[in-house]
């Protein structure tokens, strides 16, 4: 296929995980009141738990993925992915609700371990960065249009109908999958699938500095987004009463995150990825740290328009992070790619959903603890930064690091 249908189905078998969060987002507050959730902020267990099963199961797709391949594995994911949205349309208990989430994450786990695996199986170094970047730019499409899809289906029926719409997408990007994406792994890299082999695989990426401390960093600073993923039905409809209008205020932030992955697929190959994605790191802490002292000592709440100006700034230089932060992990461990992928995923996604629930239970009625998270996250990322380089920021593509 050509590179523009690889990067589609790529960003689609992706994307299917931000539909299963983001379409849902407004009907959070029917979904606690139908099942009888009286804590508003148990109510973000239901984008917890997805977040938990995807993260846990990531550790299971990468030896199995090195063993028969990208292709099997990752249908069969699709399949536990979709039969799980359908099981939650039976559903009355809100604690099923969680089990089954939470099993539906797992089997979407392997659509991230894998597609990054097939990435890094057919590019590596700054052409990884630059395709990656133009999958997220694709994937972000999603976040740009599921709310407000998730509200439309909510003016058709109740909350159920959202699932069958989640089943139904993970029946088409599966099919599409099926049907054109051929067998990526390359032979003289396939692994046994033993314990010995696993662990092996797994030393070598826990060994690796530039991957272990690269994948903490993107944990804390994603965890950061996961905590606004949580909290963003209550700070925009409770503090800013946005209602029906908060699709659009998600939709213009991720227009803005698309176009900032975009402009980080030409960038990077010109200016490299650590240059890229260190003063994009930079930029945010300090935008961030801005943020918050207006938060503190400014008007409670904020104005919205500077609310969301911080924000949309902040998620702009983030849309040059993500990419450039995993390509950078996985750049060392091509030979062991959906091991690595799959270590890595899950240190990145259980730590930023965990950092992300802690975040999100905070809420207290301001947008106080979703920006200290915000700066302090990304200070704390910017120490396994300094980590990974010994101390040297913004050195060249493959320059060696003195130990």
């Amino acid at each position: 296929m050509g590179k523009a249908e690889f990067v589609a189905i790529c960003a689609a078998l992706m994307a299917l995980n931000a539909l299963a969060v983001d379409i849902m987002l407004p009907a959070l507050q029917q979904i606690g009141e139908l099942l009888q959730v009286t804590n508003e902020n148990h109510r973000q267990l239901i984008v917890t738990a997805y977040l938990l099963g995807f993260g846990v199961a990531q550790l299971f797709y990468g030896p199995l993925s090195d063993r028969f391949g990208r292709r099997i594995p990752l249908l069969l994911g699709l399949v536990v992915y979709v039969i799980g949205a359908f099981a939650i349309t039976a559903t009355s208990s809100f604690t099923t609700l969680l089990i089954l989430r939470f099993i539906q994450g797992a089997g979407s786990a392997g659509t991230r371990v894998i597609t990054i695996s097939i990435v890094r199986d057919v590019y590596g170094g700054r052409q990884m960065a630059e395709v990656s970047s133009l999958i997220m730019m694709v994937f972000m499409i999603v976040p740009i249009i599921a709310p407000g899809t998730g509200q439309a289906i909510l003016f058709l029926g109740e909350w159920h109908l959202i699932f069958i719409f989640i089943g139904l997408g993970g029946m088409l990007v599966g099919g599409w999958m099926f049907l054109r994406m051929p067998e990526t792994l390359d032979p003289q890299n396939v692994r046994p699938f033993t314990p010995s082999v696993i662990l092996s695989g797994f030393k070598i990426v826990l060994t690796n500095r530039t991957a272990l401390c690269y994948t903490i960093a993107s944990a804390f600073v994603f965890g950061a987004l996961f905590g606004f993923i949580n909290s963003a039905q209550q700070v925009y409809g409770e503090i800013y009463g946005l209602g029906k209008w908060t699709p659009v205020a998600f939709a213009t932030v991720a227009v803005l995150m698309s176009g900032s992955a975009f402009i980080n697929s030409k960038l990077v190959v010109k200016l490299g990825i650590r240059k890229l994605s260190h003063w994009s790191l930079i930029g945010f802490i300090c935008t961030t740290g801005i943020w918050l002292l207006v938060q503190v000592m400014g008007p409670s709440p904020m104005p919205f328009l500077l609310f969301m100006a911080f924000f949309s700034f902040s998620m702009f230089q983030f849309g040059w992070i993500g990419a450039n932060f995993n390509a950078l992990a996985m750049e060392p461990l091509g030979h062991v790619a959906g091991t690595a992928s799959s270590v890595l995923g899950f240190m990145g996604t259980v730590g930023g959903s965990t950092i992300g629930a802690f975040i999100g239970q905070a809420y207290d009625g301001t947008a106080t603890p979703l920006v200290c998270g915000y700066f302090f996250l990304g200070i704390i990322g910017l120490l396994f930064v300094l980590l990974a380089e010994k101390g040297k920021l913004f050195r060249p593509q493959n320059a060696p690091v003195k130990e």
